[in-house]
């Protein structure tokens, strides 16, 4: 039998995830006995706002302190518009255009909606230095390769968020942007010594503390500069982030992940947590499938988590001291962002600025970041298009588990313009079969035979540097489609690199960069023959 005491202040320090778009009984009753609150995901979240709020509403009324998180960063990761594309700049979009004043007004509008929603916990920014183009997880969730870019964009997107009156979360402590491997699917190391990390990768958080932010998320990476532990888990890391001067909550990277759950477990890892310096324990969205491949439910995964705390608790292993101190911070953080006694005072928030209604050809990108969108966008080489058809072959991976949402918004938005057929390139299409005794074989060759002649050919590529798979597929289609167009989501390739194709370098997989990947072969259509677009849209409008 668990002590009343001890599981309501458990209960204090606990953040899950839950299945389907209504609150389920178990975590109404978890919310009356003191839950911290939950963390919304794309399955979660309708496309209505009305729907959203309802839902926010009815948790608040059985805890009105409640914390409501939502992984809302603009660009490729999206909750509140997991169902359309992320209407807003990304990371590295923002960190191209190198304007503060924009980031900070993007983290505005993110503070708009997430209020809209009745959340008011913003898991973003990221201030990961993507300093490894291989990054599998991180990539265009970062500003950028540099420090100093990082950190000037991390301090005005938390400042933005918390103006607005939500808090901020800056993630991934101490630093995911030199992993190789992503925590989600296993654990990461970064074999950098301790004044590398200080240099490169730690200089964001302290510009993040500096602008006041009010949480933190740890990352699921072993740093052996730190120890052998994850940083989650590891007192190291977590002390420093202390002694740089953040007294706020820190919060934990979700204990469903592989770099957790496959090692410790999610119950004795959030008690490793804690014992470390963890605040709040982010259980995970219980959508994602594991090893118990789909054989659980949400309450399960909460229970697993809870139960293993209480027991710590209760048999001395867990000073209660420990949990005592981490539920005093989340209630302080619950407070301030309280409708009635935070900077979320209930007041109207202000709308965004007026969406422009849709004009004639070729504009097709709006709302107030559409300049900006445009500005960052670039084409590299000549789109030479003039067709009513497009067949748009993905050429990427399955999404992430960060990215989560598996909707092409590009297909989306092109169907706006021309007829769209749209094709998934699995690995047998990216890469030719090694035992072939002609080039014949190779199915991907075979496959674009098999697209009308009058249909234009969009390859949508995240991975094109060096000899990837996507980069060696984007060389054969330019033997059999040398018309065709390559839209690239991912890192963009040195100035010095040649394509066989004109690329399309976006910096986000969003609806607002498929929107301008629309524009743009929409004014190349409709300036054919004779013209062509070339080279006209830089990064910083040059």
């Amino acid at each position: 039998m668990i002590d009343p005491d001890v599981a309501r202040l458990v209960r204090g320090v606990l953040w899950p995830g839950f299945l389907g778009r209504t609150a389920p009984d178990w975590l109404l009753r978890e919310l009356d006995g003191g839950l911290a609150g939950v963390v919304y995901f794309g399955q979660n979240l309708s496309s209505d706002p009305a729907e959203v709020a309802a839902l926010s509403a009815e948790l608040r009324v059985h805890r009105p302190e409640v914390l409501i998180g939502v992984d809302e960063e603009g660009g490729n990761v999206s909750r509140l518009e997991a169902q359309t594309g992320s209407t807003l700049p990304g990371h590295a979009q923002l960190g191209a255009l190198d304007d503060v004043e924009t980031t900070r007004a993007v983290g505005s509008v993110l503070a708009e909606r997430l209020h809209a929603a009745g959340a008011n916990v913003a898991l973003a920014p990221v201030a990961d230095v993507n300093t490894n183009p291989a990054n599998p997880v991180i990539g265009v969730r970062s500003f950028g390769p540099t420090a100093d870019l990082v950190s000037r964009h991390v301090a005005a997107m938390v400042d933005g968020l918390q103006t607005g009156g939500v808090a901020a979360c800056v993630k991934h402590y101490p630093g995911h942007g030199d992993t190789a491997s992503d925590s989600h699917l296993d654990l990461p190391r970064i074999n950098l010594d301790l004044a590398e990390l200080e240099a490169e990768h730690l200089p964001p958080f302290d510009a993040a503390i500096a602008a006041g932010v009010a949480s933190v998320m740890t990352a699921h990476i072993v740093v052996p500069a730190f120890g052998d532990a994850p940083a989650t888990l590891n007192p190291i890391p977590l002390r420093r982030l202390r002694e740089s001067g953040f007294d706020g909550v820190i919060i934990s990277d979700a204990l469903d992940m592989a770099a957790i759950r496959s090692t410790t477990g999610s119950g004795r890892g959030a008690v490793l947590a804690l014992q470390a310096g963890v605040d709040l324990l982010c259980i995970g969205n219980p959508s994602n499938l594991g090893p118990k491949q789909g054989a659980t439910t949400d309450e399960d995964d909460y229970l697993e988590v809870f139960e293993a705390v209480c027991a710590a608790v209760a048999d001395g292993e867990l000073d209660r001291t420990i949990v005592e101190r981490a539920a005093a911070r989340v209630a302080w953080l619950a407070r301030s962002v309280s409708p009635s006694t935070g900077s979320g005072n209930g007041e109207s928030v202000p709308e965004e600025s007026p969406v422009p209604e849709r004009s004639t050809l070729p504009e097709v990108v709006e709302g107030p970041f559409s300049d900006a969108i445009r500005r960052v966008v670039r084409v590299r080489g000549e789109v030479a298009i003039d067709v009513s058809a497009i067949t748009l072959v993905d050429l990427r991976d399955r999404p992430t588990f960060a990215v989560a949402s598996a909707h092409d918004p590009f297909a989306e938005s092109l169907a706006e313009r021309f007829a769209v057929a749209r094709l998934a390139a699995g690995p047998s299409l990216r890469t030719p079969d090694p035992h072939a005794e002609a080039p014949a074989s190779d199915e991907l060759a075979l496959l674009l035979e098999t697209i009308p002649a009058d249909d234009g050919v969009v390859l949508l590529a995240d991975r094109l540097g060096g000899d990837t798979p996507q980069r060696l597929a984007v060389d054969r289609v330019a033997v059999v489609r040398p018309d065709a167009v390559v839209v690239s989501v991912g890192l963009p390739l040195s100035e010095d690199a040649v394509l066989p194709l004109p690329v399309i370098d976006t910096l986000a997989a969003s609806r607002a960069s498929a929107d301008r990947v629309t524009e743009l072969l929409s004014a190349a259509s409709a300036a054919a023959p004779t013209h062509h677009l070339h080279n006209q849209h830089h990064r910083n409008g040059s």
